[in-house]
């Protein structure tokens, strides 16, 4: 069962994030964030992964915290989720668009966590979320999943239809990349012998 189960306290949130890999696309999602929370349900519902995220943070301050922990805790479960990676595609991408807007999101779970963000979302807040913030949820989720992503906004002019974009092919990439390949009988999809 390719299944996990995190729970992160500080000082500054508490966040509880549970992934089933395999699961439909169901979601319970609830982080104190309403557009997060959004994006957070197109990943579940594009990747067709059961997500039942809850955050308690300091959003008196600001989101930040809240954002970044929320990036760390789901990179963890994936990676508990994905366990030795024996026999998935490893690689997965996805073009999305929404109107005018078009996304390209690529990732390896190589097990180097990298990350190549490029969005410019053309205003500082959408709803009252700081679109700055999506850097920080992406950061942390990768340095705590060990996967390299790369999203990059080809062209859009409304940031809500950019932010949408990147999360629904950054659902859709992550799909294609922990589906089991038959072919690989269970092999790791290195030539090292090793995804670290």
């Amino acid at each position: 069962m390719r299944r996990a189960e995190v729970v992160r306290k500080t000082l500054e949130t508490e966040v509880s994030v549970r992934i089933n890999l395999d699961g439909s696309g169901e979601q319970k999602i609830a982080t104190g964030l309403p557009f997060l929370d959004h994006m957070l349900s197109q990943v579940a519902r594009h990747g067709h992964f059961d997500l039942d995220i809850r955050a308690k943070g300091d959003l008196e301050i600001d989101g930040h915290h809240t954002a970044e922990d929320i990036g760390i805790t789901l990179g963890q479960a994936l990676r508990q989720a994905v366990g030795e990676k024996r026999g998935i595609q490893r690689y997965g991408h996805a073009y999305v668009p929404l109107d005018e807007a078009l996304s390209r999101v690529v990732v390896d779970l190589s097990g180097r966590p990298g990350l190549e963000f490029h969005a410019d979302f053309g205003r500082e807040r959408i709803g009252d979320f700081d679109t700055e913030l999506f850097f920080e949820f992406f950061q942390g989720l990768v340095n705590h999943a060990q996967l390299t992503l790369h999203l990059d906004t080809l062209r859009g002019r409304n940031g809500h239809h950019i932010a949408e974009t990147l999360f629904k092919a950054f659902g859709r990439a992550l799909r294609q990349a922990v589906a089991l390949d038959p072919q690989l009988a269970g092999a790791l999809p290195s030539t090292k012998g090793t995804l670290v």
